[in-house]
């Protein structure tokens, strides 16, 4: 059985090996999230190393990654919604010519995205 103990002057638990104690770390749990939280932490790690490191420290890094990664879903829905709106897509022409929808839709995702990902994402 470990033994783990707590140091309330520094915060950090200690883990018994052998006669000596040594800081025992663990690594923070990883944010459960989809594909704009994905690339906003790839972002973070790759292109903003000290801000990636300041929220990974501090014990802030998955609870921010998961407010952009909700931010930029609702914004990304809202997005396809009003473009749907705007170039007339609707369930008729879904059911009277699937092709002709599927490529309308596909155009409104893939310009969605590229608006989330430039104003939310990589900003």
């Amino acid at each position: 059985m470990e033994k783990i103990i707590h140091d309330e002057k520094n915060g950090l638990d200690y883990k018994l090996v052998g006669d000596y104690y040594i800081p025992y770390l663990r690594t923070p749990e990883a944010p459960k999230v989809g594909r704009f939280g994905m690339m906003y932490r790839d972002y973070l790690r790759t292109h903003k190393k000290v801000t990636y490191s300041g929220l990974m420290l501090s014990g802030k890094l998955k609870e921010h990654i998961e407010d952009i990664d909700r931010q930029a879903e609702d914004m990304f829905s809202q997005l396809v919604d009003r473009m749907k709106q705007a170039e007339g897509i609707t369930e008729q022409l879904k059911a009277t010519n699937q092709m002709e929808w599927v490529c309308r839709m596909n155009s409104i995702r893939n310009r969605a995205e590229e608006i989330v990902k430039s104003e939310v994402v990589f900003a």
